[in-house]
């Protein structure tokens, strides 16, 4: 199976404009991407698809594959669609990892390319990470605030997506239930032909009204797997501003670097 891994990367973001140019510790965010993907294993190719030709420009410069796609695109898949469109090789997977995921580790990604290979009937692959009591404890505080950010998943004992949502799920009624609650990551493996196929559907109602594009794939009848995966004691957390930036680089500098200087995996 060739898998290559896509970096989604615009420079024109609302709320952080040219974050993927950002230095974060000496080399820019996008690198840093670039490293983690690089760096996993059973990744055949990293290509950055980007719409803007600073962030082409610095990507070739650092010695990485970059593509232009169209200013069009409305989200990252879509952008992940186009630029496996111009590449010469198909490859058999993509992995869809988004320009600003600078704490996912590689052993994350690993886990997609492993799942695929395992169950090639699986058209969709995604990881998520099972809450401690800690965890659960300040995303349900974050939730009472109003804050939008972090999607939990609920999926059946095969792995099988049931539901993704902005809401807490499930909803612990009974806490003697033993239901954990996982913490989707934003990260995809699609098959080629799944993709096209994911593309060609457009929005669906509970992808709009939750605004998340994966329940477009499940109002389908299109089934996603769900890979439980271990940070191992590592932190994550969502770029969204350049008070965020220096987040990370704390981050970092606490939990330790997740590629060597030879581009290897820690």
């Amino acid at each position: 199976m060739k898998t290559a891994v896509v970096i989604p990367a615009r420079y024109g973001s609302t709320r952080f404009p040219g974050k993927p140019l950002e230095d974060v510790s000496g080399r820019s965010l996008i690198r840093r991407v670039h490293e983690i993907a690089a760096a996993a294993e059973g990744v055949d190719r990293v290509v950055v698809a980007t719409d803007d030709q600073r962030i082409r420009d610095h990507v070739l410069a650092f010695g990485g594959e970059a593509v232009m796609t169209p200013e069009s695109c409305r989200n990252g898949t879509e952008r992940v669609h186009a630029a496996a469109q111009s590449l010469d090789d198909a490859p058999d997977a993509l992995i869809n990892l988004q320009g600003d995921a600078v704490l996912t580790p590689p052993w994350v990604i690993e886990s997609l390319i492993r799942e695929m290979e395992r169950a090639p009937e699986v058209p969709i692959v995604t990881p998520a990470a099972r809450l401690d009591e800690g965890s659960l404890r300040l995303l349900r505080e974050a939730k009472s605030a109003g804050e939008v950010g972090g999607t939990t998943v609920t999926f059946d004992r095969d792995g099988n997506a049931l539901y993704f949502s902005k809401a807490m799920i499930p909803f612990i009624r009974d806490a003697a239930g033993g239901a954990p609650t996982f913490r989707h990551i934003g990260l995809y493996g699609y098959r080629r032909e799944a993709l096209e196929r994911f593309i060609a559907m457009g929005p669906s109602p509970l992808e709009l009204t939750e605004g998340l594009e994966q329940l477009r794939a499940l109002e389908n009848g299109m089934g996603i797997r769900v890979v439980e995966v271990d940070y191992r004691g590592r932190r994550h957390l969502a770029i969204d501003s350049p008070e965020d930036l220096q987040r990370v680089e704390q981050l970092l500098a606490e939990d330790g670097e997740l590629v060597d200087e030879r581009g290897r995996a820690r």
